[in-house]
């Protein structure tokens, strides 16, 4: 059985996810209505990592995934810090999706993500042809420079 997930952040890349739930399977383009997209939520390496917060008129945009149902209890182990919850997308021709999303379960002001970060929201952005403007406005997101250190969490 396969569920549906929502990825917004570094999950939109599809490398990036096939490091962690290796069967999930792209089904495209998707948005969040009435909400913003945040850098707000400390990850365990001390940077910000992404969130989503309520936001009348706001768009998030993002990849819609088929997910084994099993393998969304190991995604959890990845996504620290995030509690994982239904929610309502919209796919093409304002196709309605229930899907699985992930938001923070604590915020702060305080930090920016590091720049390889930034690099997986672009890369995941582009690979799945997310409006121009939307591209254009992570690109403007502000980062910090670091090494990648393998296995860390989001």
């Amino acid at each position: 059985m396969r569920g549906l997930y929502f990825a917004y952040g570094s999950n939109m890349c599809s490398a990036r996810l096939a490091e962690r739930v290796p069967d999930a399977r792209a089904v495209g383009p998707a948005q969040l209505p009435d909400h913003r997209l945040v850098l707000n939520k400390p990850g365990v390496d001390g940077s910000a990592k992404a969130n989503v917060e309520p936001q009348p008129g706001a768009v998030v945009w993002g990849v819609t995934y088929e997910v084994p149902v099993s393998d969304l209890a190991r995604l959890d182990r990845y996504e620290v810090g995030y509690r994982r919850l239904p929610m309502r997308v919209y796919g093409a021709a304002e196709a309605t999706i229930d899907a699985e999303i992930y938001v923070a379960v604590r915020t702060t002001r305080d930090i920016v993500p590091f720049d390889w970060y930034k690099r997986l929201l672009l890369a995941g952005a582009r690979e799945h042809g997310l409006p121009v403007s939307y591209v254009e406005a992570l690109r403007a997101l502000p980062a910090r420079s670091a090494a990648r250190e393998a296995g860390e969490a989001s």
